[in-house]
């Protein structure tokens, strides 16, 4: 799985990046009630332009993408200095109020997530095949702290189309990986995306408190 995305970020073939902010994003993240300056984990963020509108809105942002090919584009498409530093075992660049983390996202730990305080996932869930979403959902909890707010988008696949990725993720998938741990509220379906049949959901989440 790794070696096929690095595969597709040296060859090019990224369709999956959007070339415009994603419109869930403007419509919902006001919605879900993070305060500037609450910083936002991005995990498997490609070179995603949501993290430049998150930055704009006065929220620091730290994506988490295994392929350097994605970062070292973002920033050389973006303005300001980058500097670059190491954190084992990261690489770490950032640029103005964007830090990105080039490694395997299992690998980053509760520890380096402490001011984290928010998630935004458009693509990182349906980039992972059935067998590591149940590892994805719960790292996840792992990092992000009691009452913080996300943001999810998954995707349905036309009938009859089971490839990948990016793959199709059912609704009821959705809720049964993350409502151990999070409070999931459904907001809406998207259109069939012309051409290819996508359908796009919309989730906020909110991270349960520890039981008692």
């Amino acid at each position: 799985m790794a070696q096929e995305w690095l595969e597709r970020w040296r060859e090019g073939r990224i369709g999956f990046h959007r070339r415009e902010t994603h419109p869930a994003l403007v419509r919902y993240w006001p919605l879900l009630g993070a305060r500037p300056g609450t910083k936002v984990l991005v995990p498997l963020c490609g070179k995603s332009l949501d993290m430049r509108w998150l930055a704009r809105h006065d929220h620091p942002v730290l994506g988490i993408e295994l392929a350097g090919a994605a970062i070292e584009q973002f920033v050389s498409e973006g303005e300001g200095e980058v500097s670059r530093y190491h954190q084992e075992p990261f690489a770490i660049y950032r640029q103005g109020n964007v830090e990105l983390w080039c490694g395997d996202f299992f690998h980053f730990h509760i520890d380096q997530a402490a001011e984290i305080g928010a998630f935004y996932d458009r693509a990182a869930l349906i980039a992972l095949p059935p067998a590591t979403r149940q590892r994805y959902a719960f790292h996840l909890a792992q990092l992000i702290p009691p009452g913080s707010p996300g943001l999810l988008i998954s995707l349905r696949r036309a009938p009859g189309d089971s490839g990948g990725p990016p793959y199709h993720v059912e609704a009821d998938e959705v809720r049964e990986l993350f409502e151990p741990n999070f409070q999931v509220t459904h907001l809406e379906d998207g259109e069939p995306e012309p051409g290819s049949g996508f359908r796009e959901s919309v989730w906020a989440m909110v991270r349960r408190g520890p039981k008692v």
